[in-house]
Order: C-alpha cells, then sequence, then structure tokens
C-alpha cells in the first residue's frame, strides 16, 4: 500500500512499445504498467493544496477545492494564471506582469510548439518544446506533429487561436478511450493549416516533410462505452474506488466494467492506494 497526493501521472516515451506509467507521491512511487490486470483499490482521504500545502476535510473540500488549489492559491499562483489555458493571453514578452513577472517570463519566453494531434479527431494544441511528446502522451494522442516553433508562448497562443477555427482544441476524452483512432495525411494535413496561420509567424515555419510521433499505451482491454469515475466527497463521502486494472491511455486509468478514472482530474486528493492479489 501507498499513500500520498494525487498529481498527474508521470510517463517515459518509448519509440515502439507502450509508455511506462508512474504515481509519484512525497516518499514512494507506483509504476502503474505492473499492475494491469489487477486488482486496484483507491481509498480517497481528503485533499491538500498543491501551492500552500493547507490540508482539507472532506466536508471541506466542494467549497475550497479547484484544480488541486485551495480558493487563495487558485486566484494567487502564478503557474495556474490565464495564460496557462490560454497563451494568448501571454504578456511577459511586453514585460506586462499577470501574477509574477519573474515565473512569467521563465515559461513564457521560450521556444514554444503549435502541433497537431490525432486521438479520435485532428486537434491542435500549444505546448513548450521541451514538453511536446509529454504532453501528447497526457493528452492520449496516438499520432502527433510539430508545425512550427516559436520563440515565446504569446506567438504560440495567436497560431492556435486562428487554427481553432477549423480544427478542435480538446480531445473528445470518451472517444479517445474506446480507441476510434484515425488515418491522417499528415503531409497534406500540415499543408492545409500552414496556410491558416498568421502572417505574423509564417516566419517561423518548418518546410520539413511531417514525420509523426507515434505513442503506443498499456492497455489489455479498451472500453467501448466509458464511464467516468470520480471522487465527489460532497454526494458519496468517503467511498473508494476499485476494480480490475486494464489499461492506461491519456491520463486515465481504465478499469473494469467500462470505469475510467482520470487521475489529472483529481490533483490534489489525498489517497491510500493499494493492490489485492
Amino acid at each position: 500500500m501507498v499513500e500520498g497526493v494525487l498529481t498527474k501521472m508521470q510517463v517515459q516515451y518509448h519509440r515502439q512499445s507502450p509508455v511506462d506509467y508512474f504515481l509519484s507521491f512525497e516518499n514512494s512511487f507506483i509504476h502503474l504498467n505492473q499492475f494491469i490486470g489487477q486488482h486496484i483499490l483507491i481509498e480517497p482521504q481528503g485533499c491538500q493544496c498543491l501551492g500552500c500545502h493547507k490540508t482539507f476535510t472532506p466536508d471541506d473540500v466542494p467549497f475550497f477545492f479547484r484544480r488541486g488549489y485551495c480558493g487563495t492559491c487558485f486566484s494567487k499562483r502564478p503557474e495556474i494564471g490565464d495564460w496557462v489555458i490560454s497563451p494568448e493571453l501571454s504578456q511577459s514578452h511586453l514585460d506586462i506582469e499577470d501574477r509574477d513577472l519573474a515565473y512569467e517570463k521563465k515559461y513564457q519566453l521560450q521556444p514554444h510548439m503549435v502541433y497537431l494531434a490525432a486521438t479520435s479527431k485532428i486537434k491542435v494544441g500549444v505546448t513548450r518544446k521541451e514538453n511536446a511528446i509529454i504532453r501528447w502522451v497526457d493528452q492520449g494522442a496516438k499520432q502527433a506533429i510539430e508545425l512550427l516553433e516559436v520563440p515565446n508562448r504569446y506567438l504560440a497562443g495567436i497560431t492556435e487561436v486562428a487554427l481553432k477555427k477549423y480544427y478542435s482544441s480538446a480531445t473528445p476524452w470518451q472517444q479517445m478511450l474506446k480507441g476510434e483512432d484515425i488515418d491522417v495525411d499528415w503531409a497534406k494535413e500540415k499543408s492545409r493549416a500552414l496556410e491558416l496561420i498568421p502572417n505574423q509567424v509564417k516566419k517561423y515555419i518548418n518546410p520539413a516533410k511531417p514525420k509523426p510521433t507515434e505513442v503506443y499505451y498499456p492497455i489489455k482491454t479498451k472500453p467501448t462505452k466509458p464511464k467516468s469515475l470520480s471522487i465527489d466527497f460532497l454526494k458519496n463521502g468517503q467511498t473508494p474506488i476499485e476494480g480490475s486494472l486494464q489499461g492506461i491511455r491519456g491520463q486515465y486509468l481504465l478499469f473494469d466494467d467500462q470505469r475510467v478514472f482520470n487521475v489529472r482530474r483529481h490533483e490534489g486528493f489525498k489517497v491510500k492506494i493499494s493492490v489485492k492479489i
């Protein structure tokens, strides 16, 4: 048994074999792949803010918790500013502060990539260049390509905004988990997308023929009608989540009986995890 605060699963990418998934806690970690096919028990214990580390009881959680942060941290911490979800709102390149200019310059003023990824459909997205493959894995993409690399988050953001008129920016999680992967002519798709980007970023286009990154996931059985599991203290107290682990894709644990658990959605939840042999 291990106990700790959930954060998004850490991943190790392999070119021709399934991604390795890990849950990391303060004093321990779990390599989840080895438990596929076994019975997993997740027992909720309350929450702990990822920012200030204040703990909350189940009675507190519905009123004070959001995206793993307490209300105070959610409104003040620089790592969850609006520019994180909406890159086009980045302003550090103009020396304009949102919450912490030094922090924002560190993350916004570095190479960013605009990409296309295939889950159950083609989507457009933005990520720091150094984080690209991890980003694709977290979204459950089967394939992905780089469209262009720009020197800051703002330029990536305005490119994404332009392309969102033609491509989705969200991942349909149910279709993705069912494994409804699509075949894509990436050369044709890249050519189409690059015709739609703002003139301001066209000088950053890489003319090379796209070579898609392939991602393989450790899955024994795919769900056909995925049903979301959640820890909802307000409705069910501390009811545990349990079942036979059938696979992992994106940030989802796939259980038997079509049930799936989004680990990232539950960041900050304190849990005990055990395996029934």
